[in-house]
């Protein structure tokens, strides 16, 4: 994250999300990964993530009980966590860590099938899961 800090996350729109100074010991990640060439409904799964965060999810990305982070597959810095989530292509997971456990949900595929055509399904979707592993 070249010239940003840790706490911001510079999205494609131009909005940044801001997480807390602390990161919540029990927390959930949201990781959104893409690579150079995106297409209309990889952009539609990390706008559509960016407005869940802001619209349903800001008081607990504000306490660092959710992050968000948008990771480029195609920088080198980057690889490790693509080869620990097994990425190679656009993926959305969703990774709850409670009691120094961590569990880790990939909504690829339902991310696929509505972010573009049926967003309010997936920010419903996306919130529940994101609520589920916060509880």
């Amino acid at each position: 994250m070249q010239g940003r800090s840790e706490k911001e996350i510079q999205t494609s729109d131009k909005a940044v999300v801001r997480n807390s100074e602390v990161t919540a010991k029990d927390h959930v990640e949201v990781l959104y990964f893409h690579g150079k060439q995106r297409c209309a409904t990889c952009i539609a799964i990390e706008n559509n993530t960016l407005a869940v965060m802001k619209e349903n999810l800001s008081e607990q990305v504000k306490k660092g009980e959710v992050v968000f982070k948008v990771i480029d597959i195609s920088k080198k810095e980057n690889e490790k966590i693509a080869e620990k989530y097994e990425v190679t292509w656009s993926s959305l997971f969703v990774v709850g860590y409670k009691n120094g456990q961590e569990t880790a949900e990939n909504m690829t595929q339902f991310a696929f099938g509505n972010a573009r055509k049926s967003p309010e399904v997936f920010k419903e979707g996306l919130v529940k899961t994101i609520n589920d592993m916060l509880k």
